[in-house]
């Protein structure tokens, strides 16, 4: 069983009732330890006793940690007075279940081991001591050159009752070498990454047999980088049902802190039972550090890595990379030149689908009011010449709409066009800032621009200077946040929107049935983008 720990940073003695109520509510949702982050406490005239309070009143067993400033804390006092305190906490009446101590100051003086020691159980201890040892490394900068001799330090270490190493990922591939870490432990270890590239490390934890991640009580509160919530953990990606067995699928793209897919396919998986999990996998942009990042996740031989969808900026990529392994490479993604989901077949072969552009049409449709026939010699205004805008273009002409491309890149938009023009009615009209857009019978967004956690995450795709009327249906891909900079200027104009939601859950549920061979529950994925 693999615990959820909640950090609970103490800054004063008279904060000890409301760390007391933020570890109770922590435990009611799930938390299963409690970590007593003492470093602003021990520092103050009475906190000791209020250490003790703490250790009194936790509602579950819970970690004392006094943490060094080099290794991330606040503690810049004398070793003298921080073991002191690590002591007296060792011999009350209500010791901590482990402490946890940096390996750099263990390793640094015989004279403190020897007090540590005085403070927890080992197999030499003759006292009715139970606080047991965390001996931890942690680095902020990424991956230490001497990981290994660090673990192995710890293993060798007989008063090391649990190992832990964090460190600042630099991708998701230093997460498998955790997971490697895990696998091939000779006693409990916590082995996880911090960052935006950590996540997987502290989900998959129970996959892998790790003794705890760690995990914040609300929003906000992390104490670590990439620190999820315990009702994140829980409820978005099922921490409780995964296990050595669970296949894993994702989402690949940069960002992907603001996909809804983790949501949508854990709760589909739920409702029918699939033992999988669906985690964020940030790759940097760039077909190298896709490539690589893909090709371990792939090889890796106790992953059980399944398939994904792939967003932006990496769906010509996907293509590429499929190709490349000599997998199965669908149609309509062939004709598109970019694909959104990737399956690892049971031989450990591939194949990629491209489920965006039938969503982009059926969503156009029903925004509109009509059936995709309905679309039929509509004049549609296409922004962007990316891998979305190549799958919306096909899914258009091949219901016969027309299609004009505008594109801040005149070379993309022309490629594009000569792309599809065996296939339909497809023009450039130039730049966005020149496009006639009140003609259109509607106008789709199919760049980045307003995602969240974007660069123009505030900009609308469509200057101020041109104005909408009731004419124009307006549909954004995007869908994080449903109401974009450039629906909401489309809306104030009197347009008809249509929210990227809408595709969204259209592309995903084809994406389930591909992985599954299961339709995801009648209504279920868009119930959660509702909610």
């Amino acid at each position: 069983m693999t615990f959820i720990c909640v950090s609970i940073f103490v800054d004063a003695p008279l904060d000890v009732p409301h760390a007391i109520d933020r570890a109770a509510d922590s435990v009611d949702q799930g938390a299963r330890m409690i970590e007593w982050r003492l470093d602003a406490l021990a520092e103050h005239p009475e906190g000791l006793p209020a250490m003790l309070e703490l250790l009194e009143k936790s509602p579950a067993p819970c970690i004392a940690t006094i943490r060094a400033e080099d290794e991330g804390g606040t503690w810049d006092g004398d070793e003298q007075t921080r073991i002191s305190m690590l002591e007296a906490m060792g011999t009350s009446e209500h010791p901590p279940a482990y402490f946890d101590l940096e390996l750099a100051a263990w390793k640094r003086s015989a004279n403190l081991r020897q007090k540590v020691r005085l403070a927890i159980d080992h197999e030499s201890q003759v006292r009715d001591i139970s606080a047991r040892l965390v001996l931890s490394s942690h680095d902020f900068g990424g991956r230490p050159a001497n990981l290994l001799s660090r673990v192995a330090d710890m293993i060798e270490t007989d008063a090391c009752a649990v190992g832990k190493i964090v460190f600042t990922a630099r991708s998701i591939r230093d997460n498998l070498e955790m997971f490697d870490l895990l696998k091939e432990r000779q006693k409990p270890m916590i082995a996880l990454c911090m960052g935006e590239f950590g996540e997987l490390s502290r989900i998959l934890a129970p996959k892998f047999g790790g003794f705890l991640t760690f995990a914040a009580s609300e929003t906000g509160g992390a104490t670590a980088p990439g620190q999820l919530t315990v009702r994140q953990l829980r409820e978005r990606f099922r921490f409780d049902r995964i296990g050595s067995s669970t296949r894993v699928y994702g989402v690949v793209g940069h960002p992907v802190s603001h996909s809804l897919g983790p949501s949508v396919h854990n709760q589909g998986f739920d409702a029918l039972d699939v033992d999988a999990v669906y985690v964020p996998l940030p790759i940097s942009p760039g077909w190298e550090s896709f490539k690589a990042s893909m090709i371990q996740l792939i090889e890796h031989p106790d992953l059980d890595f399944s398939g994904c969808s792939v967003t932006l900026p990496h769906k010509e990529h996907l293509l590429r990379f499929v190709q490349e392994a000599g997998g199965v490479v669908e149609e309509s993604a062939r004709r598109i030149g970019a694909a959104n989901t990737l399956s690892v077949l049971e031989d450990g072969s591939l194949a990629c689908a491209n489920t965006d552009a039938d969503a982009a049409v059926r969503a156009l449709a029903r925004g509109m009011g009509g059936s995709t026939a309905g679309l039929r010699g509509a004049r549609v205004a296409v922004f962007g010449a990316g891998g979305v805008a190549r799958a919306v273009t096909c899914g258009l002409l091949d219901v016969g709409a027309r299609v004009v491309i505008f594109n801040r890149t005149q070379a993309r938009a022309d490629a594009l066009r000569d792309d599809f023009k065996d296939h339909g009615d497809v023009t450039v009209g130039g730049d966005i800032e020149d496009a006639a857009v009140p003609s259109f019978d509607a106008v789709i967004n199919c760049t980045s621009v307003g995602l969240a956690g974007g660069d123009a995450a505030d900009q609308s795709i469509l200057p101020e200077s041109i104005a909408l009327g009731e004419s124009v249906s307006v549909m954004d891909t995007v869908y994080a946040p449903r109401m974009t900079p450039f629906l909401r200027k489309a809306e104030a104009d009197g347009a008809r929107v249509i929210d990227g939601s809408v595709m969204f859950v259209a592309q995903a549920e084809a994406q389930f049935k591909i992985w599954t061979g299961r339709s995801a529950p009648d209504g279920l994925f868009a119930s959660v983008i509702a909610s």
